[in-house]
């Protein structure tokens, strides 16, 4: 019998063979090495299944093995005959290793819930970007009580990023109930996003123009609004808050008043903000009058400057011109285009004889066309002007000269003065819309010609030839219809004008051009890219007085803005109505005009895909 316990105490998990029956000690305390020796048994001997043995037999309660229950050994004997377990040291570092597990987990979770929290901090308080993708309104602003002039200006004057809208008109009051006999004017701005009225500033008279620009270039002064009236008025106003900043004294006019709108001027006085000069014009026409007016101020500098002119015609600028060495001289005329130093003007009004760095460059090619009899003039082109353009020149860092007169249109040098082209043309009433038709990167013209009653041309001249290079005839009642481009990234441009409808090539049309309703005018825009086709982006009623193109440079979009009189009726002055469109939705939603049959003919899907491509941006340089 002692033999039999010394086996079972030996041999754990064996059966003995002198009992025959399986030995309950067998089940050792070990951790790592009881899976392994149950196993054993279980290949060796059959092993215990269910709690059986192999044979079937089911080990009794009052065996023997009970008898040696108080015997069981320890895990350090069992150990030593071939199953050792694991170290002390295995389990510290087991510990250890959950231990940097958890930290490494509790980091982990401790960064994801710091991010989730800086995250939706920044979407609460960074303000998204406002969306202006589908920013189309109309805003209706009342009568209009009058008034012939229609100034209309865009720029962004609450710092959100969009171009926002300023014009000027006359409103109606009732004289005799104020005491006055005249209407009153205002000046409203209409936000960008949604045309609400940002503020509104009343005026004494009827504007003129409206010119938003900073005066201090390179600072992060606010933008300025010159608003030039149509007798003595002359104010800046504050862009952001419509308050005025300073208005020009009207006596300094004397006797005349202002004949055209104030035109900025280098740095003068050295006080760190451009300077201004007005034209004024007496009762006589040859008596024309120039006032330098401190950008800072509004306080004239100096004394009047006054020329005698003798011409017929409308009165041209005044404008500036920098020439390539950069001398300054302004342009101005009646009929004619005549210069003069801006250097003599200011030693002049000044009365010495001391320049301003700035005024101390002549320009030997323009110096030496000056008039025996008048020496302060300069002639530039004197047959039947009715008006002057600047146009950037591609090769130079000086502008040429686009005069357009009753005979047509000339292209002048503006380094030498001489004719670049001549484009002989009758019924030219509408200034040329400035823009890139050709691949040749030189500013092409769309110009507006009469063709008939009810009809006007539209026409494409290439800016270096002077050839024409797209022209379509389109029924149109409208007098002067404004046109105008946009600039698009692969620098080509889009021009934008006023038609009526078109039925284009299509034989299933019974519309005969012109005969459509003249109350009704549809906007069209030409792509260079498809000069076969038309795109009718929108129709309006009444006559379109002024219209705008701003760039939204955030979404490479582009707007147009339209100043629009309303059909009148008997005893109501006409509505004014202020519209903005987006371009790059009307594209997609506008419908095709096509002018004439093209091989191949171009798919609608292919339209599509071009037109979703475009994006807009602002010009290299002011068109």
């Amino acid at each position: 019998m002692a033999t039999v316990l010394s086996r079972a105490l030996k041999l754990p998990g064996k059966k003995s063979p002198d009992l025959g029956e399986y030995d309950p000690l067998t089940q050792a305390d070990s951790d790592e090495s009881e899976d392994d020796l149950v196993l054993n048994l279980q290949q060796k001997n059959g092993g215990v299944k269910n709690g059986k043995s192999s044979l079937g037999e089911v080990p009794e309660p009052d065996s023997d093995a009970e008898a040696v229950g108080a015997a069981k050994p320890h895990l350090s004997e069992v150990a030593t005959e071939g199953y050792p377990s694991e170290p002390l040291g295995g389990l510290e570092q087991k510990a250890a290793s959950s231990i940097v597990s958890y930290v490494r987990t509790s980091v982990f979770l401790l960064t994801l819930v710091i991010s989730m929290i800086l995250v939706l901090v920044c979407a609460f308080l960074i303000p998204c970007p406002p969306r202006d993708l589908h920013s189309t309104w109309s805003r209706q602003l009342g009568p209009q009580g009058g008034g012939d002039l229609s100034p209309l200006e865009l720029a962004d004057v609450n710092g959100d990023g969009l171009r926002d809208v300023l014009l000027s008109f006359v409103t109606s009051r009732n004289g005799s109930a104020i005491g006055v006999s005249k209407p009153a004017a205002v000046l409203v701005c209409l936000s960008g996003m949604n045309g609400s009225t940002l503020w509104s500033s009343p005026l004494p008279e009827e504007a003129r123009d409206i010119m938003c620009l900073d005066l201090m270039p390179g600072s992060m002064a606010e933008t300025i609004c010159l608003v030039t009236g149509t007798h003595k008025m002359f104010s800046a106003f504050n862009a952001t808050s419509g308050k005025a900043i300073w208005t020009l004294n009207p006596n300094y006019l004397s006797n005349g008043t202002l004949a055209a709108p104030g035109v900025v001027l280098p740095d003068l006085d050295e006080d760190g903000v451009r300077d201004l000069v007005v034209l004024a014009i007496g009762e006589l026409q040859p008596d024309l009058c120039f006032l330098l007016v401190s950008g800072r101020t509004g306080s004239p500098m100096g004394r009047p400057v006054k020329y005698s002119i003798v011409g017929v015609g409308n009165l041209i600028g005044p404008q500036v011109y920098v020439t390539t060495n950069g001398a300054v001289y302004i342009l101005f005329g009646f009929g004619n285009i005549q210069a003069v130093a801006l250097r003599d003007i200011f030693v002049q009004a000044q009365n010495r004889d001391s320049l301003p760095p700035s005024l101390q460059i002549e320009e030997p090619e323009w110096e030496k066309r000056r008039s025996i009899n008048l020496s302060e003039l300069i002639d530039i082109y004197s047959d039947g002007v009715e008006l002057l353009q600047m146009v950037e020149a591609p090769d130079s860092n000086c502008s040429n000269l686009l005069i357009m007169t009753r005979q047509g249109l000339v292209l002048l040098r503006g380094q030498n003065l001489t004719p670049s082209w001549t484009l002989s043309l009758q019924g030219l009433h509408s200034q040329p819309t400035p823009g890139y038709f050709t691949d040749d990167q030189t500013l092409d013209f769309l110009l507006q010609i009469q063709d008939g009653v009810g009809m006007k041309k539209m026409m494409v001249v290439d800016g270096d030839s002077g050839s024409i290079s797209w022209s379509y005839s389109a029924p149109c009642h409208m007098k002067e219809t404004p046109a105008t481009s946009a600039v698009t990234s692969d620098q080509k441009s889009v021009f934008l004008f006023w038609a009526e409808g078109m039925s284009g090539v299509s034989s299933s049309s019974d519309v005969i051009p012109g005969t459509g309703p003249p109350s009704l005018h549809h906007l069209y825009l030409l792509h260079p890219a498809f000069p076969s086709l038309l795109l009718d982006l929108a129709n309006a009623t009444g006559t379109v007085t002024a219209s705008e193109v701003g760039i939204n440079d955030l979404w490479k979009d582009a707007f147009y803005v339209t100043r629009t009189t309303g059909p009148s009726s008997e005893g109501h002055p006409a509505p004014l109505v202020v519209s903005k469109l987006s371009l790059r939705w009307a594209l997609m939603e506008g419908q095709v005009v096509q002018l004439e049959d093209t091989t191949p003919k171009i798919g609608r899907g292919e339209l599509r895909r071009f037109l979703s491509r475009i994006k807009f941006v602002d010009p290299p340089h002011q068109i």
